[in-house]
């Protein structure tokens, strides 16, 4: 069993909150060590100054892109090397992608199996199968809309894939309770999820950096 990292996600209805750069500093001393964002909502100066902000916290960097296409994949990627992210999640696979990734030294976690209203209805089988040709292809990790899968039952996929892949995983997306968390504990293969949304609805009670506190405790528990 690999530990299970929080990445706190400044977003909100999957746009990037107006106030990030004031909440994360407001936040900085939350446990939390990983943290993200996604373009929507920023321009490339704010994005630059909010990852240097993070960074000299010391907390990893994530950028979440829900584009599926390869031109805005490629301009995202390209996007995140100029800004010094440290990690990608999101687009689809593309050889162009994980390129300027890996010139820019940035790992690399796509989406698999995404229609294009980028939405996950593959059935569980079609899913495992495309994790493993993205590993193969040497991404740093898979990252899934687990919760947000329309195809089945959640929870099949997320042990299939887990039983399957051979690097961690993430989740990205729908992680807003206690008991969610604790099936995920169950995982032996997470790596990492996302929680942006339930932490500004307030779902695990308190505010914005005592939500965190209180996950990250969780986790350990």
């Amino acid at each position: 069993m690999i530990d299970k990292n929080l990445i706190v996600m400044l977003t909100w209805h999957d746009v990037t909150v107006a106030n990030a750069k004031e909440l994360f500093l407001e936040c900085r001393g939350a446990a939390a060590t990983h943290w993200g964002f996604k373009i929507e909502g920023t321009t490339p100066e704010s994005m630059a100054e909010l990852i240097g902000l993070m960074k000299q916290a010391g907390k990893r960097t994530y950028i979440e892109v829900l584009a599926i296409d390869e031109p805005t994949c490629l301009k995202s990627a390209r996007l995140c090397a100029r800004c010094g992210a440290d990690h990608l999640l999101g687009t689809l696979y593309y050889e162009s992608v994980h390129r300027v990734c890996k010139e820019a030294g940035i790992a690399y976690s796509p989406f698999v199996a995404l229609d294009p209203d980028t939405r996950l209805r593959a059935p569980i089988g079609q899913v495992v199968d495309a994790v493993t040709e993205a590993e193969a292809k040497g991404v740093d990790g898979i990252n899934l809309s687990a919760f947000r899968y329309l195809g089945g039952d959640p929870e099949e996929l997320l042990a299939a894939v887990s039983g399957t892949v051979e690097k961690p995983f993430s989740i990205a997306g729908s992680v807003n309770s206690f008991e969610r968390i604790d099936y995920l504990k169950t995982l032996p293969m997470l790596g990492a999820f996302t929680i942006g949304g339930a932490f500004f609805e307030n779902k695990f009670g308190g505010s914005f950096a005592e939500q965190i506190d209180k996950v990250c405790a969780y986790l350990k528990n």
